[in-house]
């Protein structure tokens, strides 16, 4: 079973939709008693930094994501779910995220259109689970203004975007992407798939 947490921010139902399709059962679920029952758990997120982080705190998630991490289960972080893994986010203020792997989050370089909106190949820097099988080349789709700038070796994936960054990271058992895998066509659904095989 997969627990796509529910805070209130993010479009968990075509998350768990695309899951399901690719043969996972998935629940989407706010209840902290569901999420240490599931066997892998994933982070979703659409909107501000600031005010997911604060929720995931405020309801005790952050303590059912630690805890998961700690008994090797596979965690997914997606889009800001992404974001939200790492260090701290400069995304209207200064704030402190899970801190599961070292990293920033900035605001994307000046001569480039933010939000970064549409469909951008990853150039594979690391061998991962997810990405088996995926092809050349792959294509997958951005909605982002913030992004990833971490010195660990960790990076599994980036993109070119008025520069190359980090869109895709690994380490254990914890995955992240900036990209949105439900909305990337067979190329998404395939990594759901293998992160739904781990």
């Amino acid at each position: 079973m997969i627990a796509v947490i529910d805070y209130g921010m993010g479009n968990l139902r075509s998350v768990q939709k695309a899951l399901e399709y690719v043969g996972q059962k998935t629940i989407v679920t706010s209840d902290i008693s569901e999420i240490e029952k599931a066997d892998k758990i994933v982070l979703p997120g659409v909107g501000a930094f600031g005010d997911a982080i604060n929720t995931i705190r405020e309801k005790g998630f952050d303590k059912a994501i630690y805890e998961g991490v700690k008994k090797d289960k596979p965690f997914l972080g997606i889009c800001l779910g992404m974001q939200m893994v790492f260090d701290k986010s400069y995304e209207y203020g200064e704030y402190e995220g899970l801190k599961l792997i070292p990293g920033e989050i900035k605001l994307l370089p000046d001569n480039v259109k933010k939000p970064h909106i549409g469909w951008n190949s990853l150039n594979i820097k690391m061998r991962s689970p997810l990405f088996d099988n995926l092809g050349e080349n792959p294509y997958v789709y951005f909605v982002h203004s913030y992004y990833l700038e971490t010195d660990a070796p960790v990076v599994s994936a980036t993109t070119d975007y008025g520069k190359e960054i980090q869109v895709a990271v690994q380490k254990d058992n914890i995955f992240a992407l900036q990209f949105h895998p439900e909305k990337s066509g067979d190329v998404g659904l395939e990594i759901l798939k293998n992160f739904g095989g781990l």
